[in-house]
């Protein structure tokens, strides 16, 4: 049971149905995350602005995609890890031993796979990463812009997440099963 009112334009105040509206043109649905985010406007419109301005950076859509499904693997957020891992099968066309993958921070492509280390490692040391780490993604080719965008995915993701574990919005995806994030550093 959700913690905080997933809005809806009926029960909306004027400036949440207008969030709401744009995030029904967007996506095609109101997601129950952002029904509930809008709760309080300048949050969603926050997370919609940061969002929006990482779309046009310089990673791409898989790499996005993988960032959000780790960081809420990271962070342990069912109803990230659903929503990322239905989008990243669907949309991308991404496999399920893709999908795990990118859970525990691997993939065979060894730019994506320092990518996706650095992220991890930015969540679990809060962005304390070594030299020896950043030299060897450096030499896979992950660039300065990148990390810095890695960084901002990290953000953005784990707003979403901690929002998510505060408000408990009802899970409007299949819900995925849970890996241990000791099963995922098990794993490397």
């Amino acid at each position: 049971m959700a913690r905080l009112p997933q809005l809806t334009p009926d029960t909306a105040e004027a400036d949440q149905r207008d969030l709401l509206e744009a995030t029904r043109r967007q996506l095609g649905r109101v997601p129950h995350l952002y029904a509930a985010l809008a709760n309080g406007p300048a949050a969603l419109r926050g997370y919609l602005a940061l969002r929006d301005a990482l779309t046009g950076g310089v990673l791409d859509e898989r790499l996005r995609e993988q960032l959000a499904l780790l960081v809420a693997q990271e962070n342990g957020c069912l109803y990230c890890v659903s929503a990322h891992t239905l989008r990243g099968g669907r949309l991308l066309g991404m496999s399920e031993e893709e999908l795990l993958a990118t859970r525990r921070a691997e993939d065979t492509d060894p730019h994506a796979r320092a990518v996706l280390g650095i992220a991890s490692e930015v969540v679990r040391t809060r962005g304390r990463v070594d030299d020896a780490l950043l030299a060897l993604a450096r030499a896979d080719g992950v660039t300065d812009a990148e990390l810095a965008e890695i960084v901002a995915h990290v953000a953005l993701n784990t707003l979403s997440n901690y929002f998510n574990h505060l408000a408990e919005p009802d899970l409007d995806f299949p819900a995925v099963a849970s890996m241990d994030v000791t099963d995922a550093e098990a794993a490397r």
